[in-house]
């Protein structure tokens, strides 16, 4: 009976024991579980902000890419392809980082990604802004050679009016110019011998006496003196012997062409004109011309 009693009493510890241990189990779970939750929702918010945070660098990057479009830099073939491969990266990038969930696989290749792809776009951008130097550059060095080409063109211009003002200078300096003119109309008798008159009937010809001014830039030769006879009216008188020239920038039509020898000597000169239509009453103006200029100018008058 006494056995009995003490047996009772021990058997009773043991289901203590085993209820306790079962409690212990029971809450070691519970705090493992608990523990499990607590770190997969921190591996959820961390997930969830690495790739809010990696989306946020791709739109930096992306911004990058656009700004250097916006500055209308013309690129080589080379940066365009490297442009456009930046482009399809980051799209590419953002089609991964849109998935729902992310292994830890994939969460650390989109990083690498970013990273790679951060480093290509700032070596990019450093290429672009470089090449916007070489431009600034470049443009630079035309703008100085436009100028200098201006300028040098200008110079060329003006050099070439100046040489064109001294020729034309030297070339009315050189012009003979003439001294004096006397004209004298004849009358030609039978026997050939010539009368000066002073009266239209009769006269049949004209000679024009001169000298000219000495000149010591003028060439010491023969020189073209051409002769332009006006009647009365107002007429040019022409014939056989007429033809055109140029004096003074114009072309004209003379009456009479010769030539005399320049010798910068007082020498005198006679012109003989015979006129191939009759003489009028009135003012003769006679006009010589040498060198591509007017020489002289003088009239005289008929009864």
């Amino acid at each position: 009976m006494e056995n009995q009693t003490s047996q009772t009493p021990k058997k009773n510890s043991n289901v203590i024991y085993f209820l306790i241990v079962v409690v212990l189990a029971l809450l070691a779970t519970d705090v493992y579980l608990y523990l499990q939750k607590n770190k997969s929702d921190t591996k959820v918010v961390y997930q969830n902000d690495e790739k809010t945070r990696l989306q946020t660098e791709l739109d930096s990057l992306e911004a990058q890419i656009e700004q250097v479009n916006v500055g209308k830099t013309k690129m080589s073939a080379t940066l365009q392809a490297k442009n456009d491969s930046l482009k399809a990266k980051i799209k590419v990038l953002r089609v991964e980082l849109a998935k729902g969930k992310l292994t830890v696989a994939e969460l650390a290749k989109a990083q690498e990604d970013v990273k790679q792809l951060r480093y290509f776009v700032t070596k990019y951008t450093a290429d672009i802004d470089e090449l916007k130097k070489q431009n600034v550059s470049l443009a630079s060095e035309r703008d100085t050679l436009k100028t200098n080409l201006v300028t040098a063109a200008k110079k060329d211009s003006d050099l070439t009016k100046r040489n064109k003002d001294l020729d034309t200078k030297v070339k009315v300096a050189s012009a003979l110019k003439v001294a004096t003119v006397d004209i004298v109309a004849y009358k030609v008798r039978g026997s050939g011998k010539e009368v000066d008159t002073k009266r239209s009937g009769p006269a049949k010809k004209i000679k024009i006496n001169f000298t000219i001014a000495s000149n010591a830039v003028a060439e010491k030769s023969m020189h073209d003196i051409y002769v332009r006879v006006i009647d009365p009216t107002g007429n040019l008188i022409t014939g056989t012997d007429s033809g055109t020239f140029n004096a003074d920038g114009q072309d004209l039509q003379f009456t009479y062409k010769t030539a005399i020898e320049f010798k910068d000597d007082g020498s005198g000169y006679t012109i003989d004109w015979n006129n191939p239509v009759a003489f009028q009453k009135g003012s003769y103006t006679v006009l010589l011309y040498a060198d591509g200029y007017t020489m002289g100018k003088t009239s005289f008058s008929l009864k």
